[in-house]
C-alpha cells in the first residue's frame, strides 16, 4: 500500500483467498483492506496515538439518514456525553479532495450537526469547524487533541 502522510503505524493484516485484510480496532474485525480502508485505519491510529482520544469515544462506518437516502460516515468522535464532536470522511489517496467532497461531508453533518469536520485522502489533510448560522466552514490547522478539549473543560 502507498505511504500516507501519517506517522507509522503498525498493522495487524491476514490473508486469504488472495485478498489482504486489515485489523480494525475499533470494529474489532478484519476488513479488506482498499486504498480507502487503508487511510481509515491511519486516521484511527492518528486519532488515538497523536490526538490521545479513547477508543471508546471512535465509531467507524456506521449509517446514517441523509434526505431519505441511506449513507455510511467513515469516523465518528463522540464526546464523553455522547454527542458527536467530529466527523471524518475518509477517501482514497488517488482521489482529489474537491467541493464535492466537502459537500458530501457537510450533507453528512447537516444530519450529526458534528462540531468539526476533517477530510483526507491520506495524502492531504484539511480540518474545519461549521458555522451553521452562515453556512460555511472556517478551515484550521489541525483538530484539537483530545487532553486539551475535554479534560481542560472538565475543572
Amino acid at each position: 500500500m502507498q505511504e500516507l502522510n501519517f506517522p507509522s503505524y503498525s498493522f495487524r493484516f491476514k490473508n486469504s483467498e488472495n485478498k489482504v485484510s486489515i485489523f480494525d480496532e475499533i470494529r474489532k474485525k478484519f476488513i479488506t483492506l482498499t486504498p480507502e480502508e487503508w487511510v481509515r485505519q491511519h486516521v484511527v491510529q492518528f486519532l488515538m496515538h497523536e490526538k490521545n482520544y479513547p477508543k471508546s469515544l471512535i465509531n467507524v462506518e456506521k449509517v446514517l439518514h441523509v434526505n431519505g437516502l441511506r449513507k455510511r460516515y467513515d469516523i465518528v468522535l463522540f464526546n464523553p456525553n455522547g454527542t458527536i464532536f467530529a466527523l471524518v470522511e475518509c477517501k482514497a489517496p488517488h482521489i482529489t479532495i474537491s467541493q464535492a467532497t466537502f459537500d458530501q461531508i457537510a450533507q453528512y453533518n447537516m444530519t450529526l450537526q458534528s462540531q468539526f469536520l476533517m477530510v483526507t485522502n491520506g495524502l492531504k489533510h484539511y480540518y474545519c469547524t461549521m458555522d451553521f448560522e452562515n453556512e460555511k466552514y472556517d478551515f484550521l490547522k489541525m483538530l484539537p487533541d483530545y487532553s486539551s478539549t475535554f479534560l481542560n473543560n472538565s475543572k
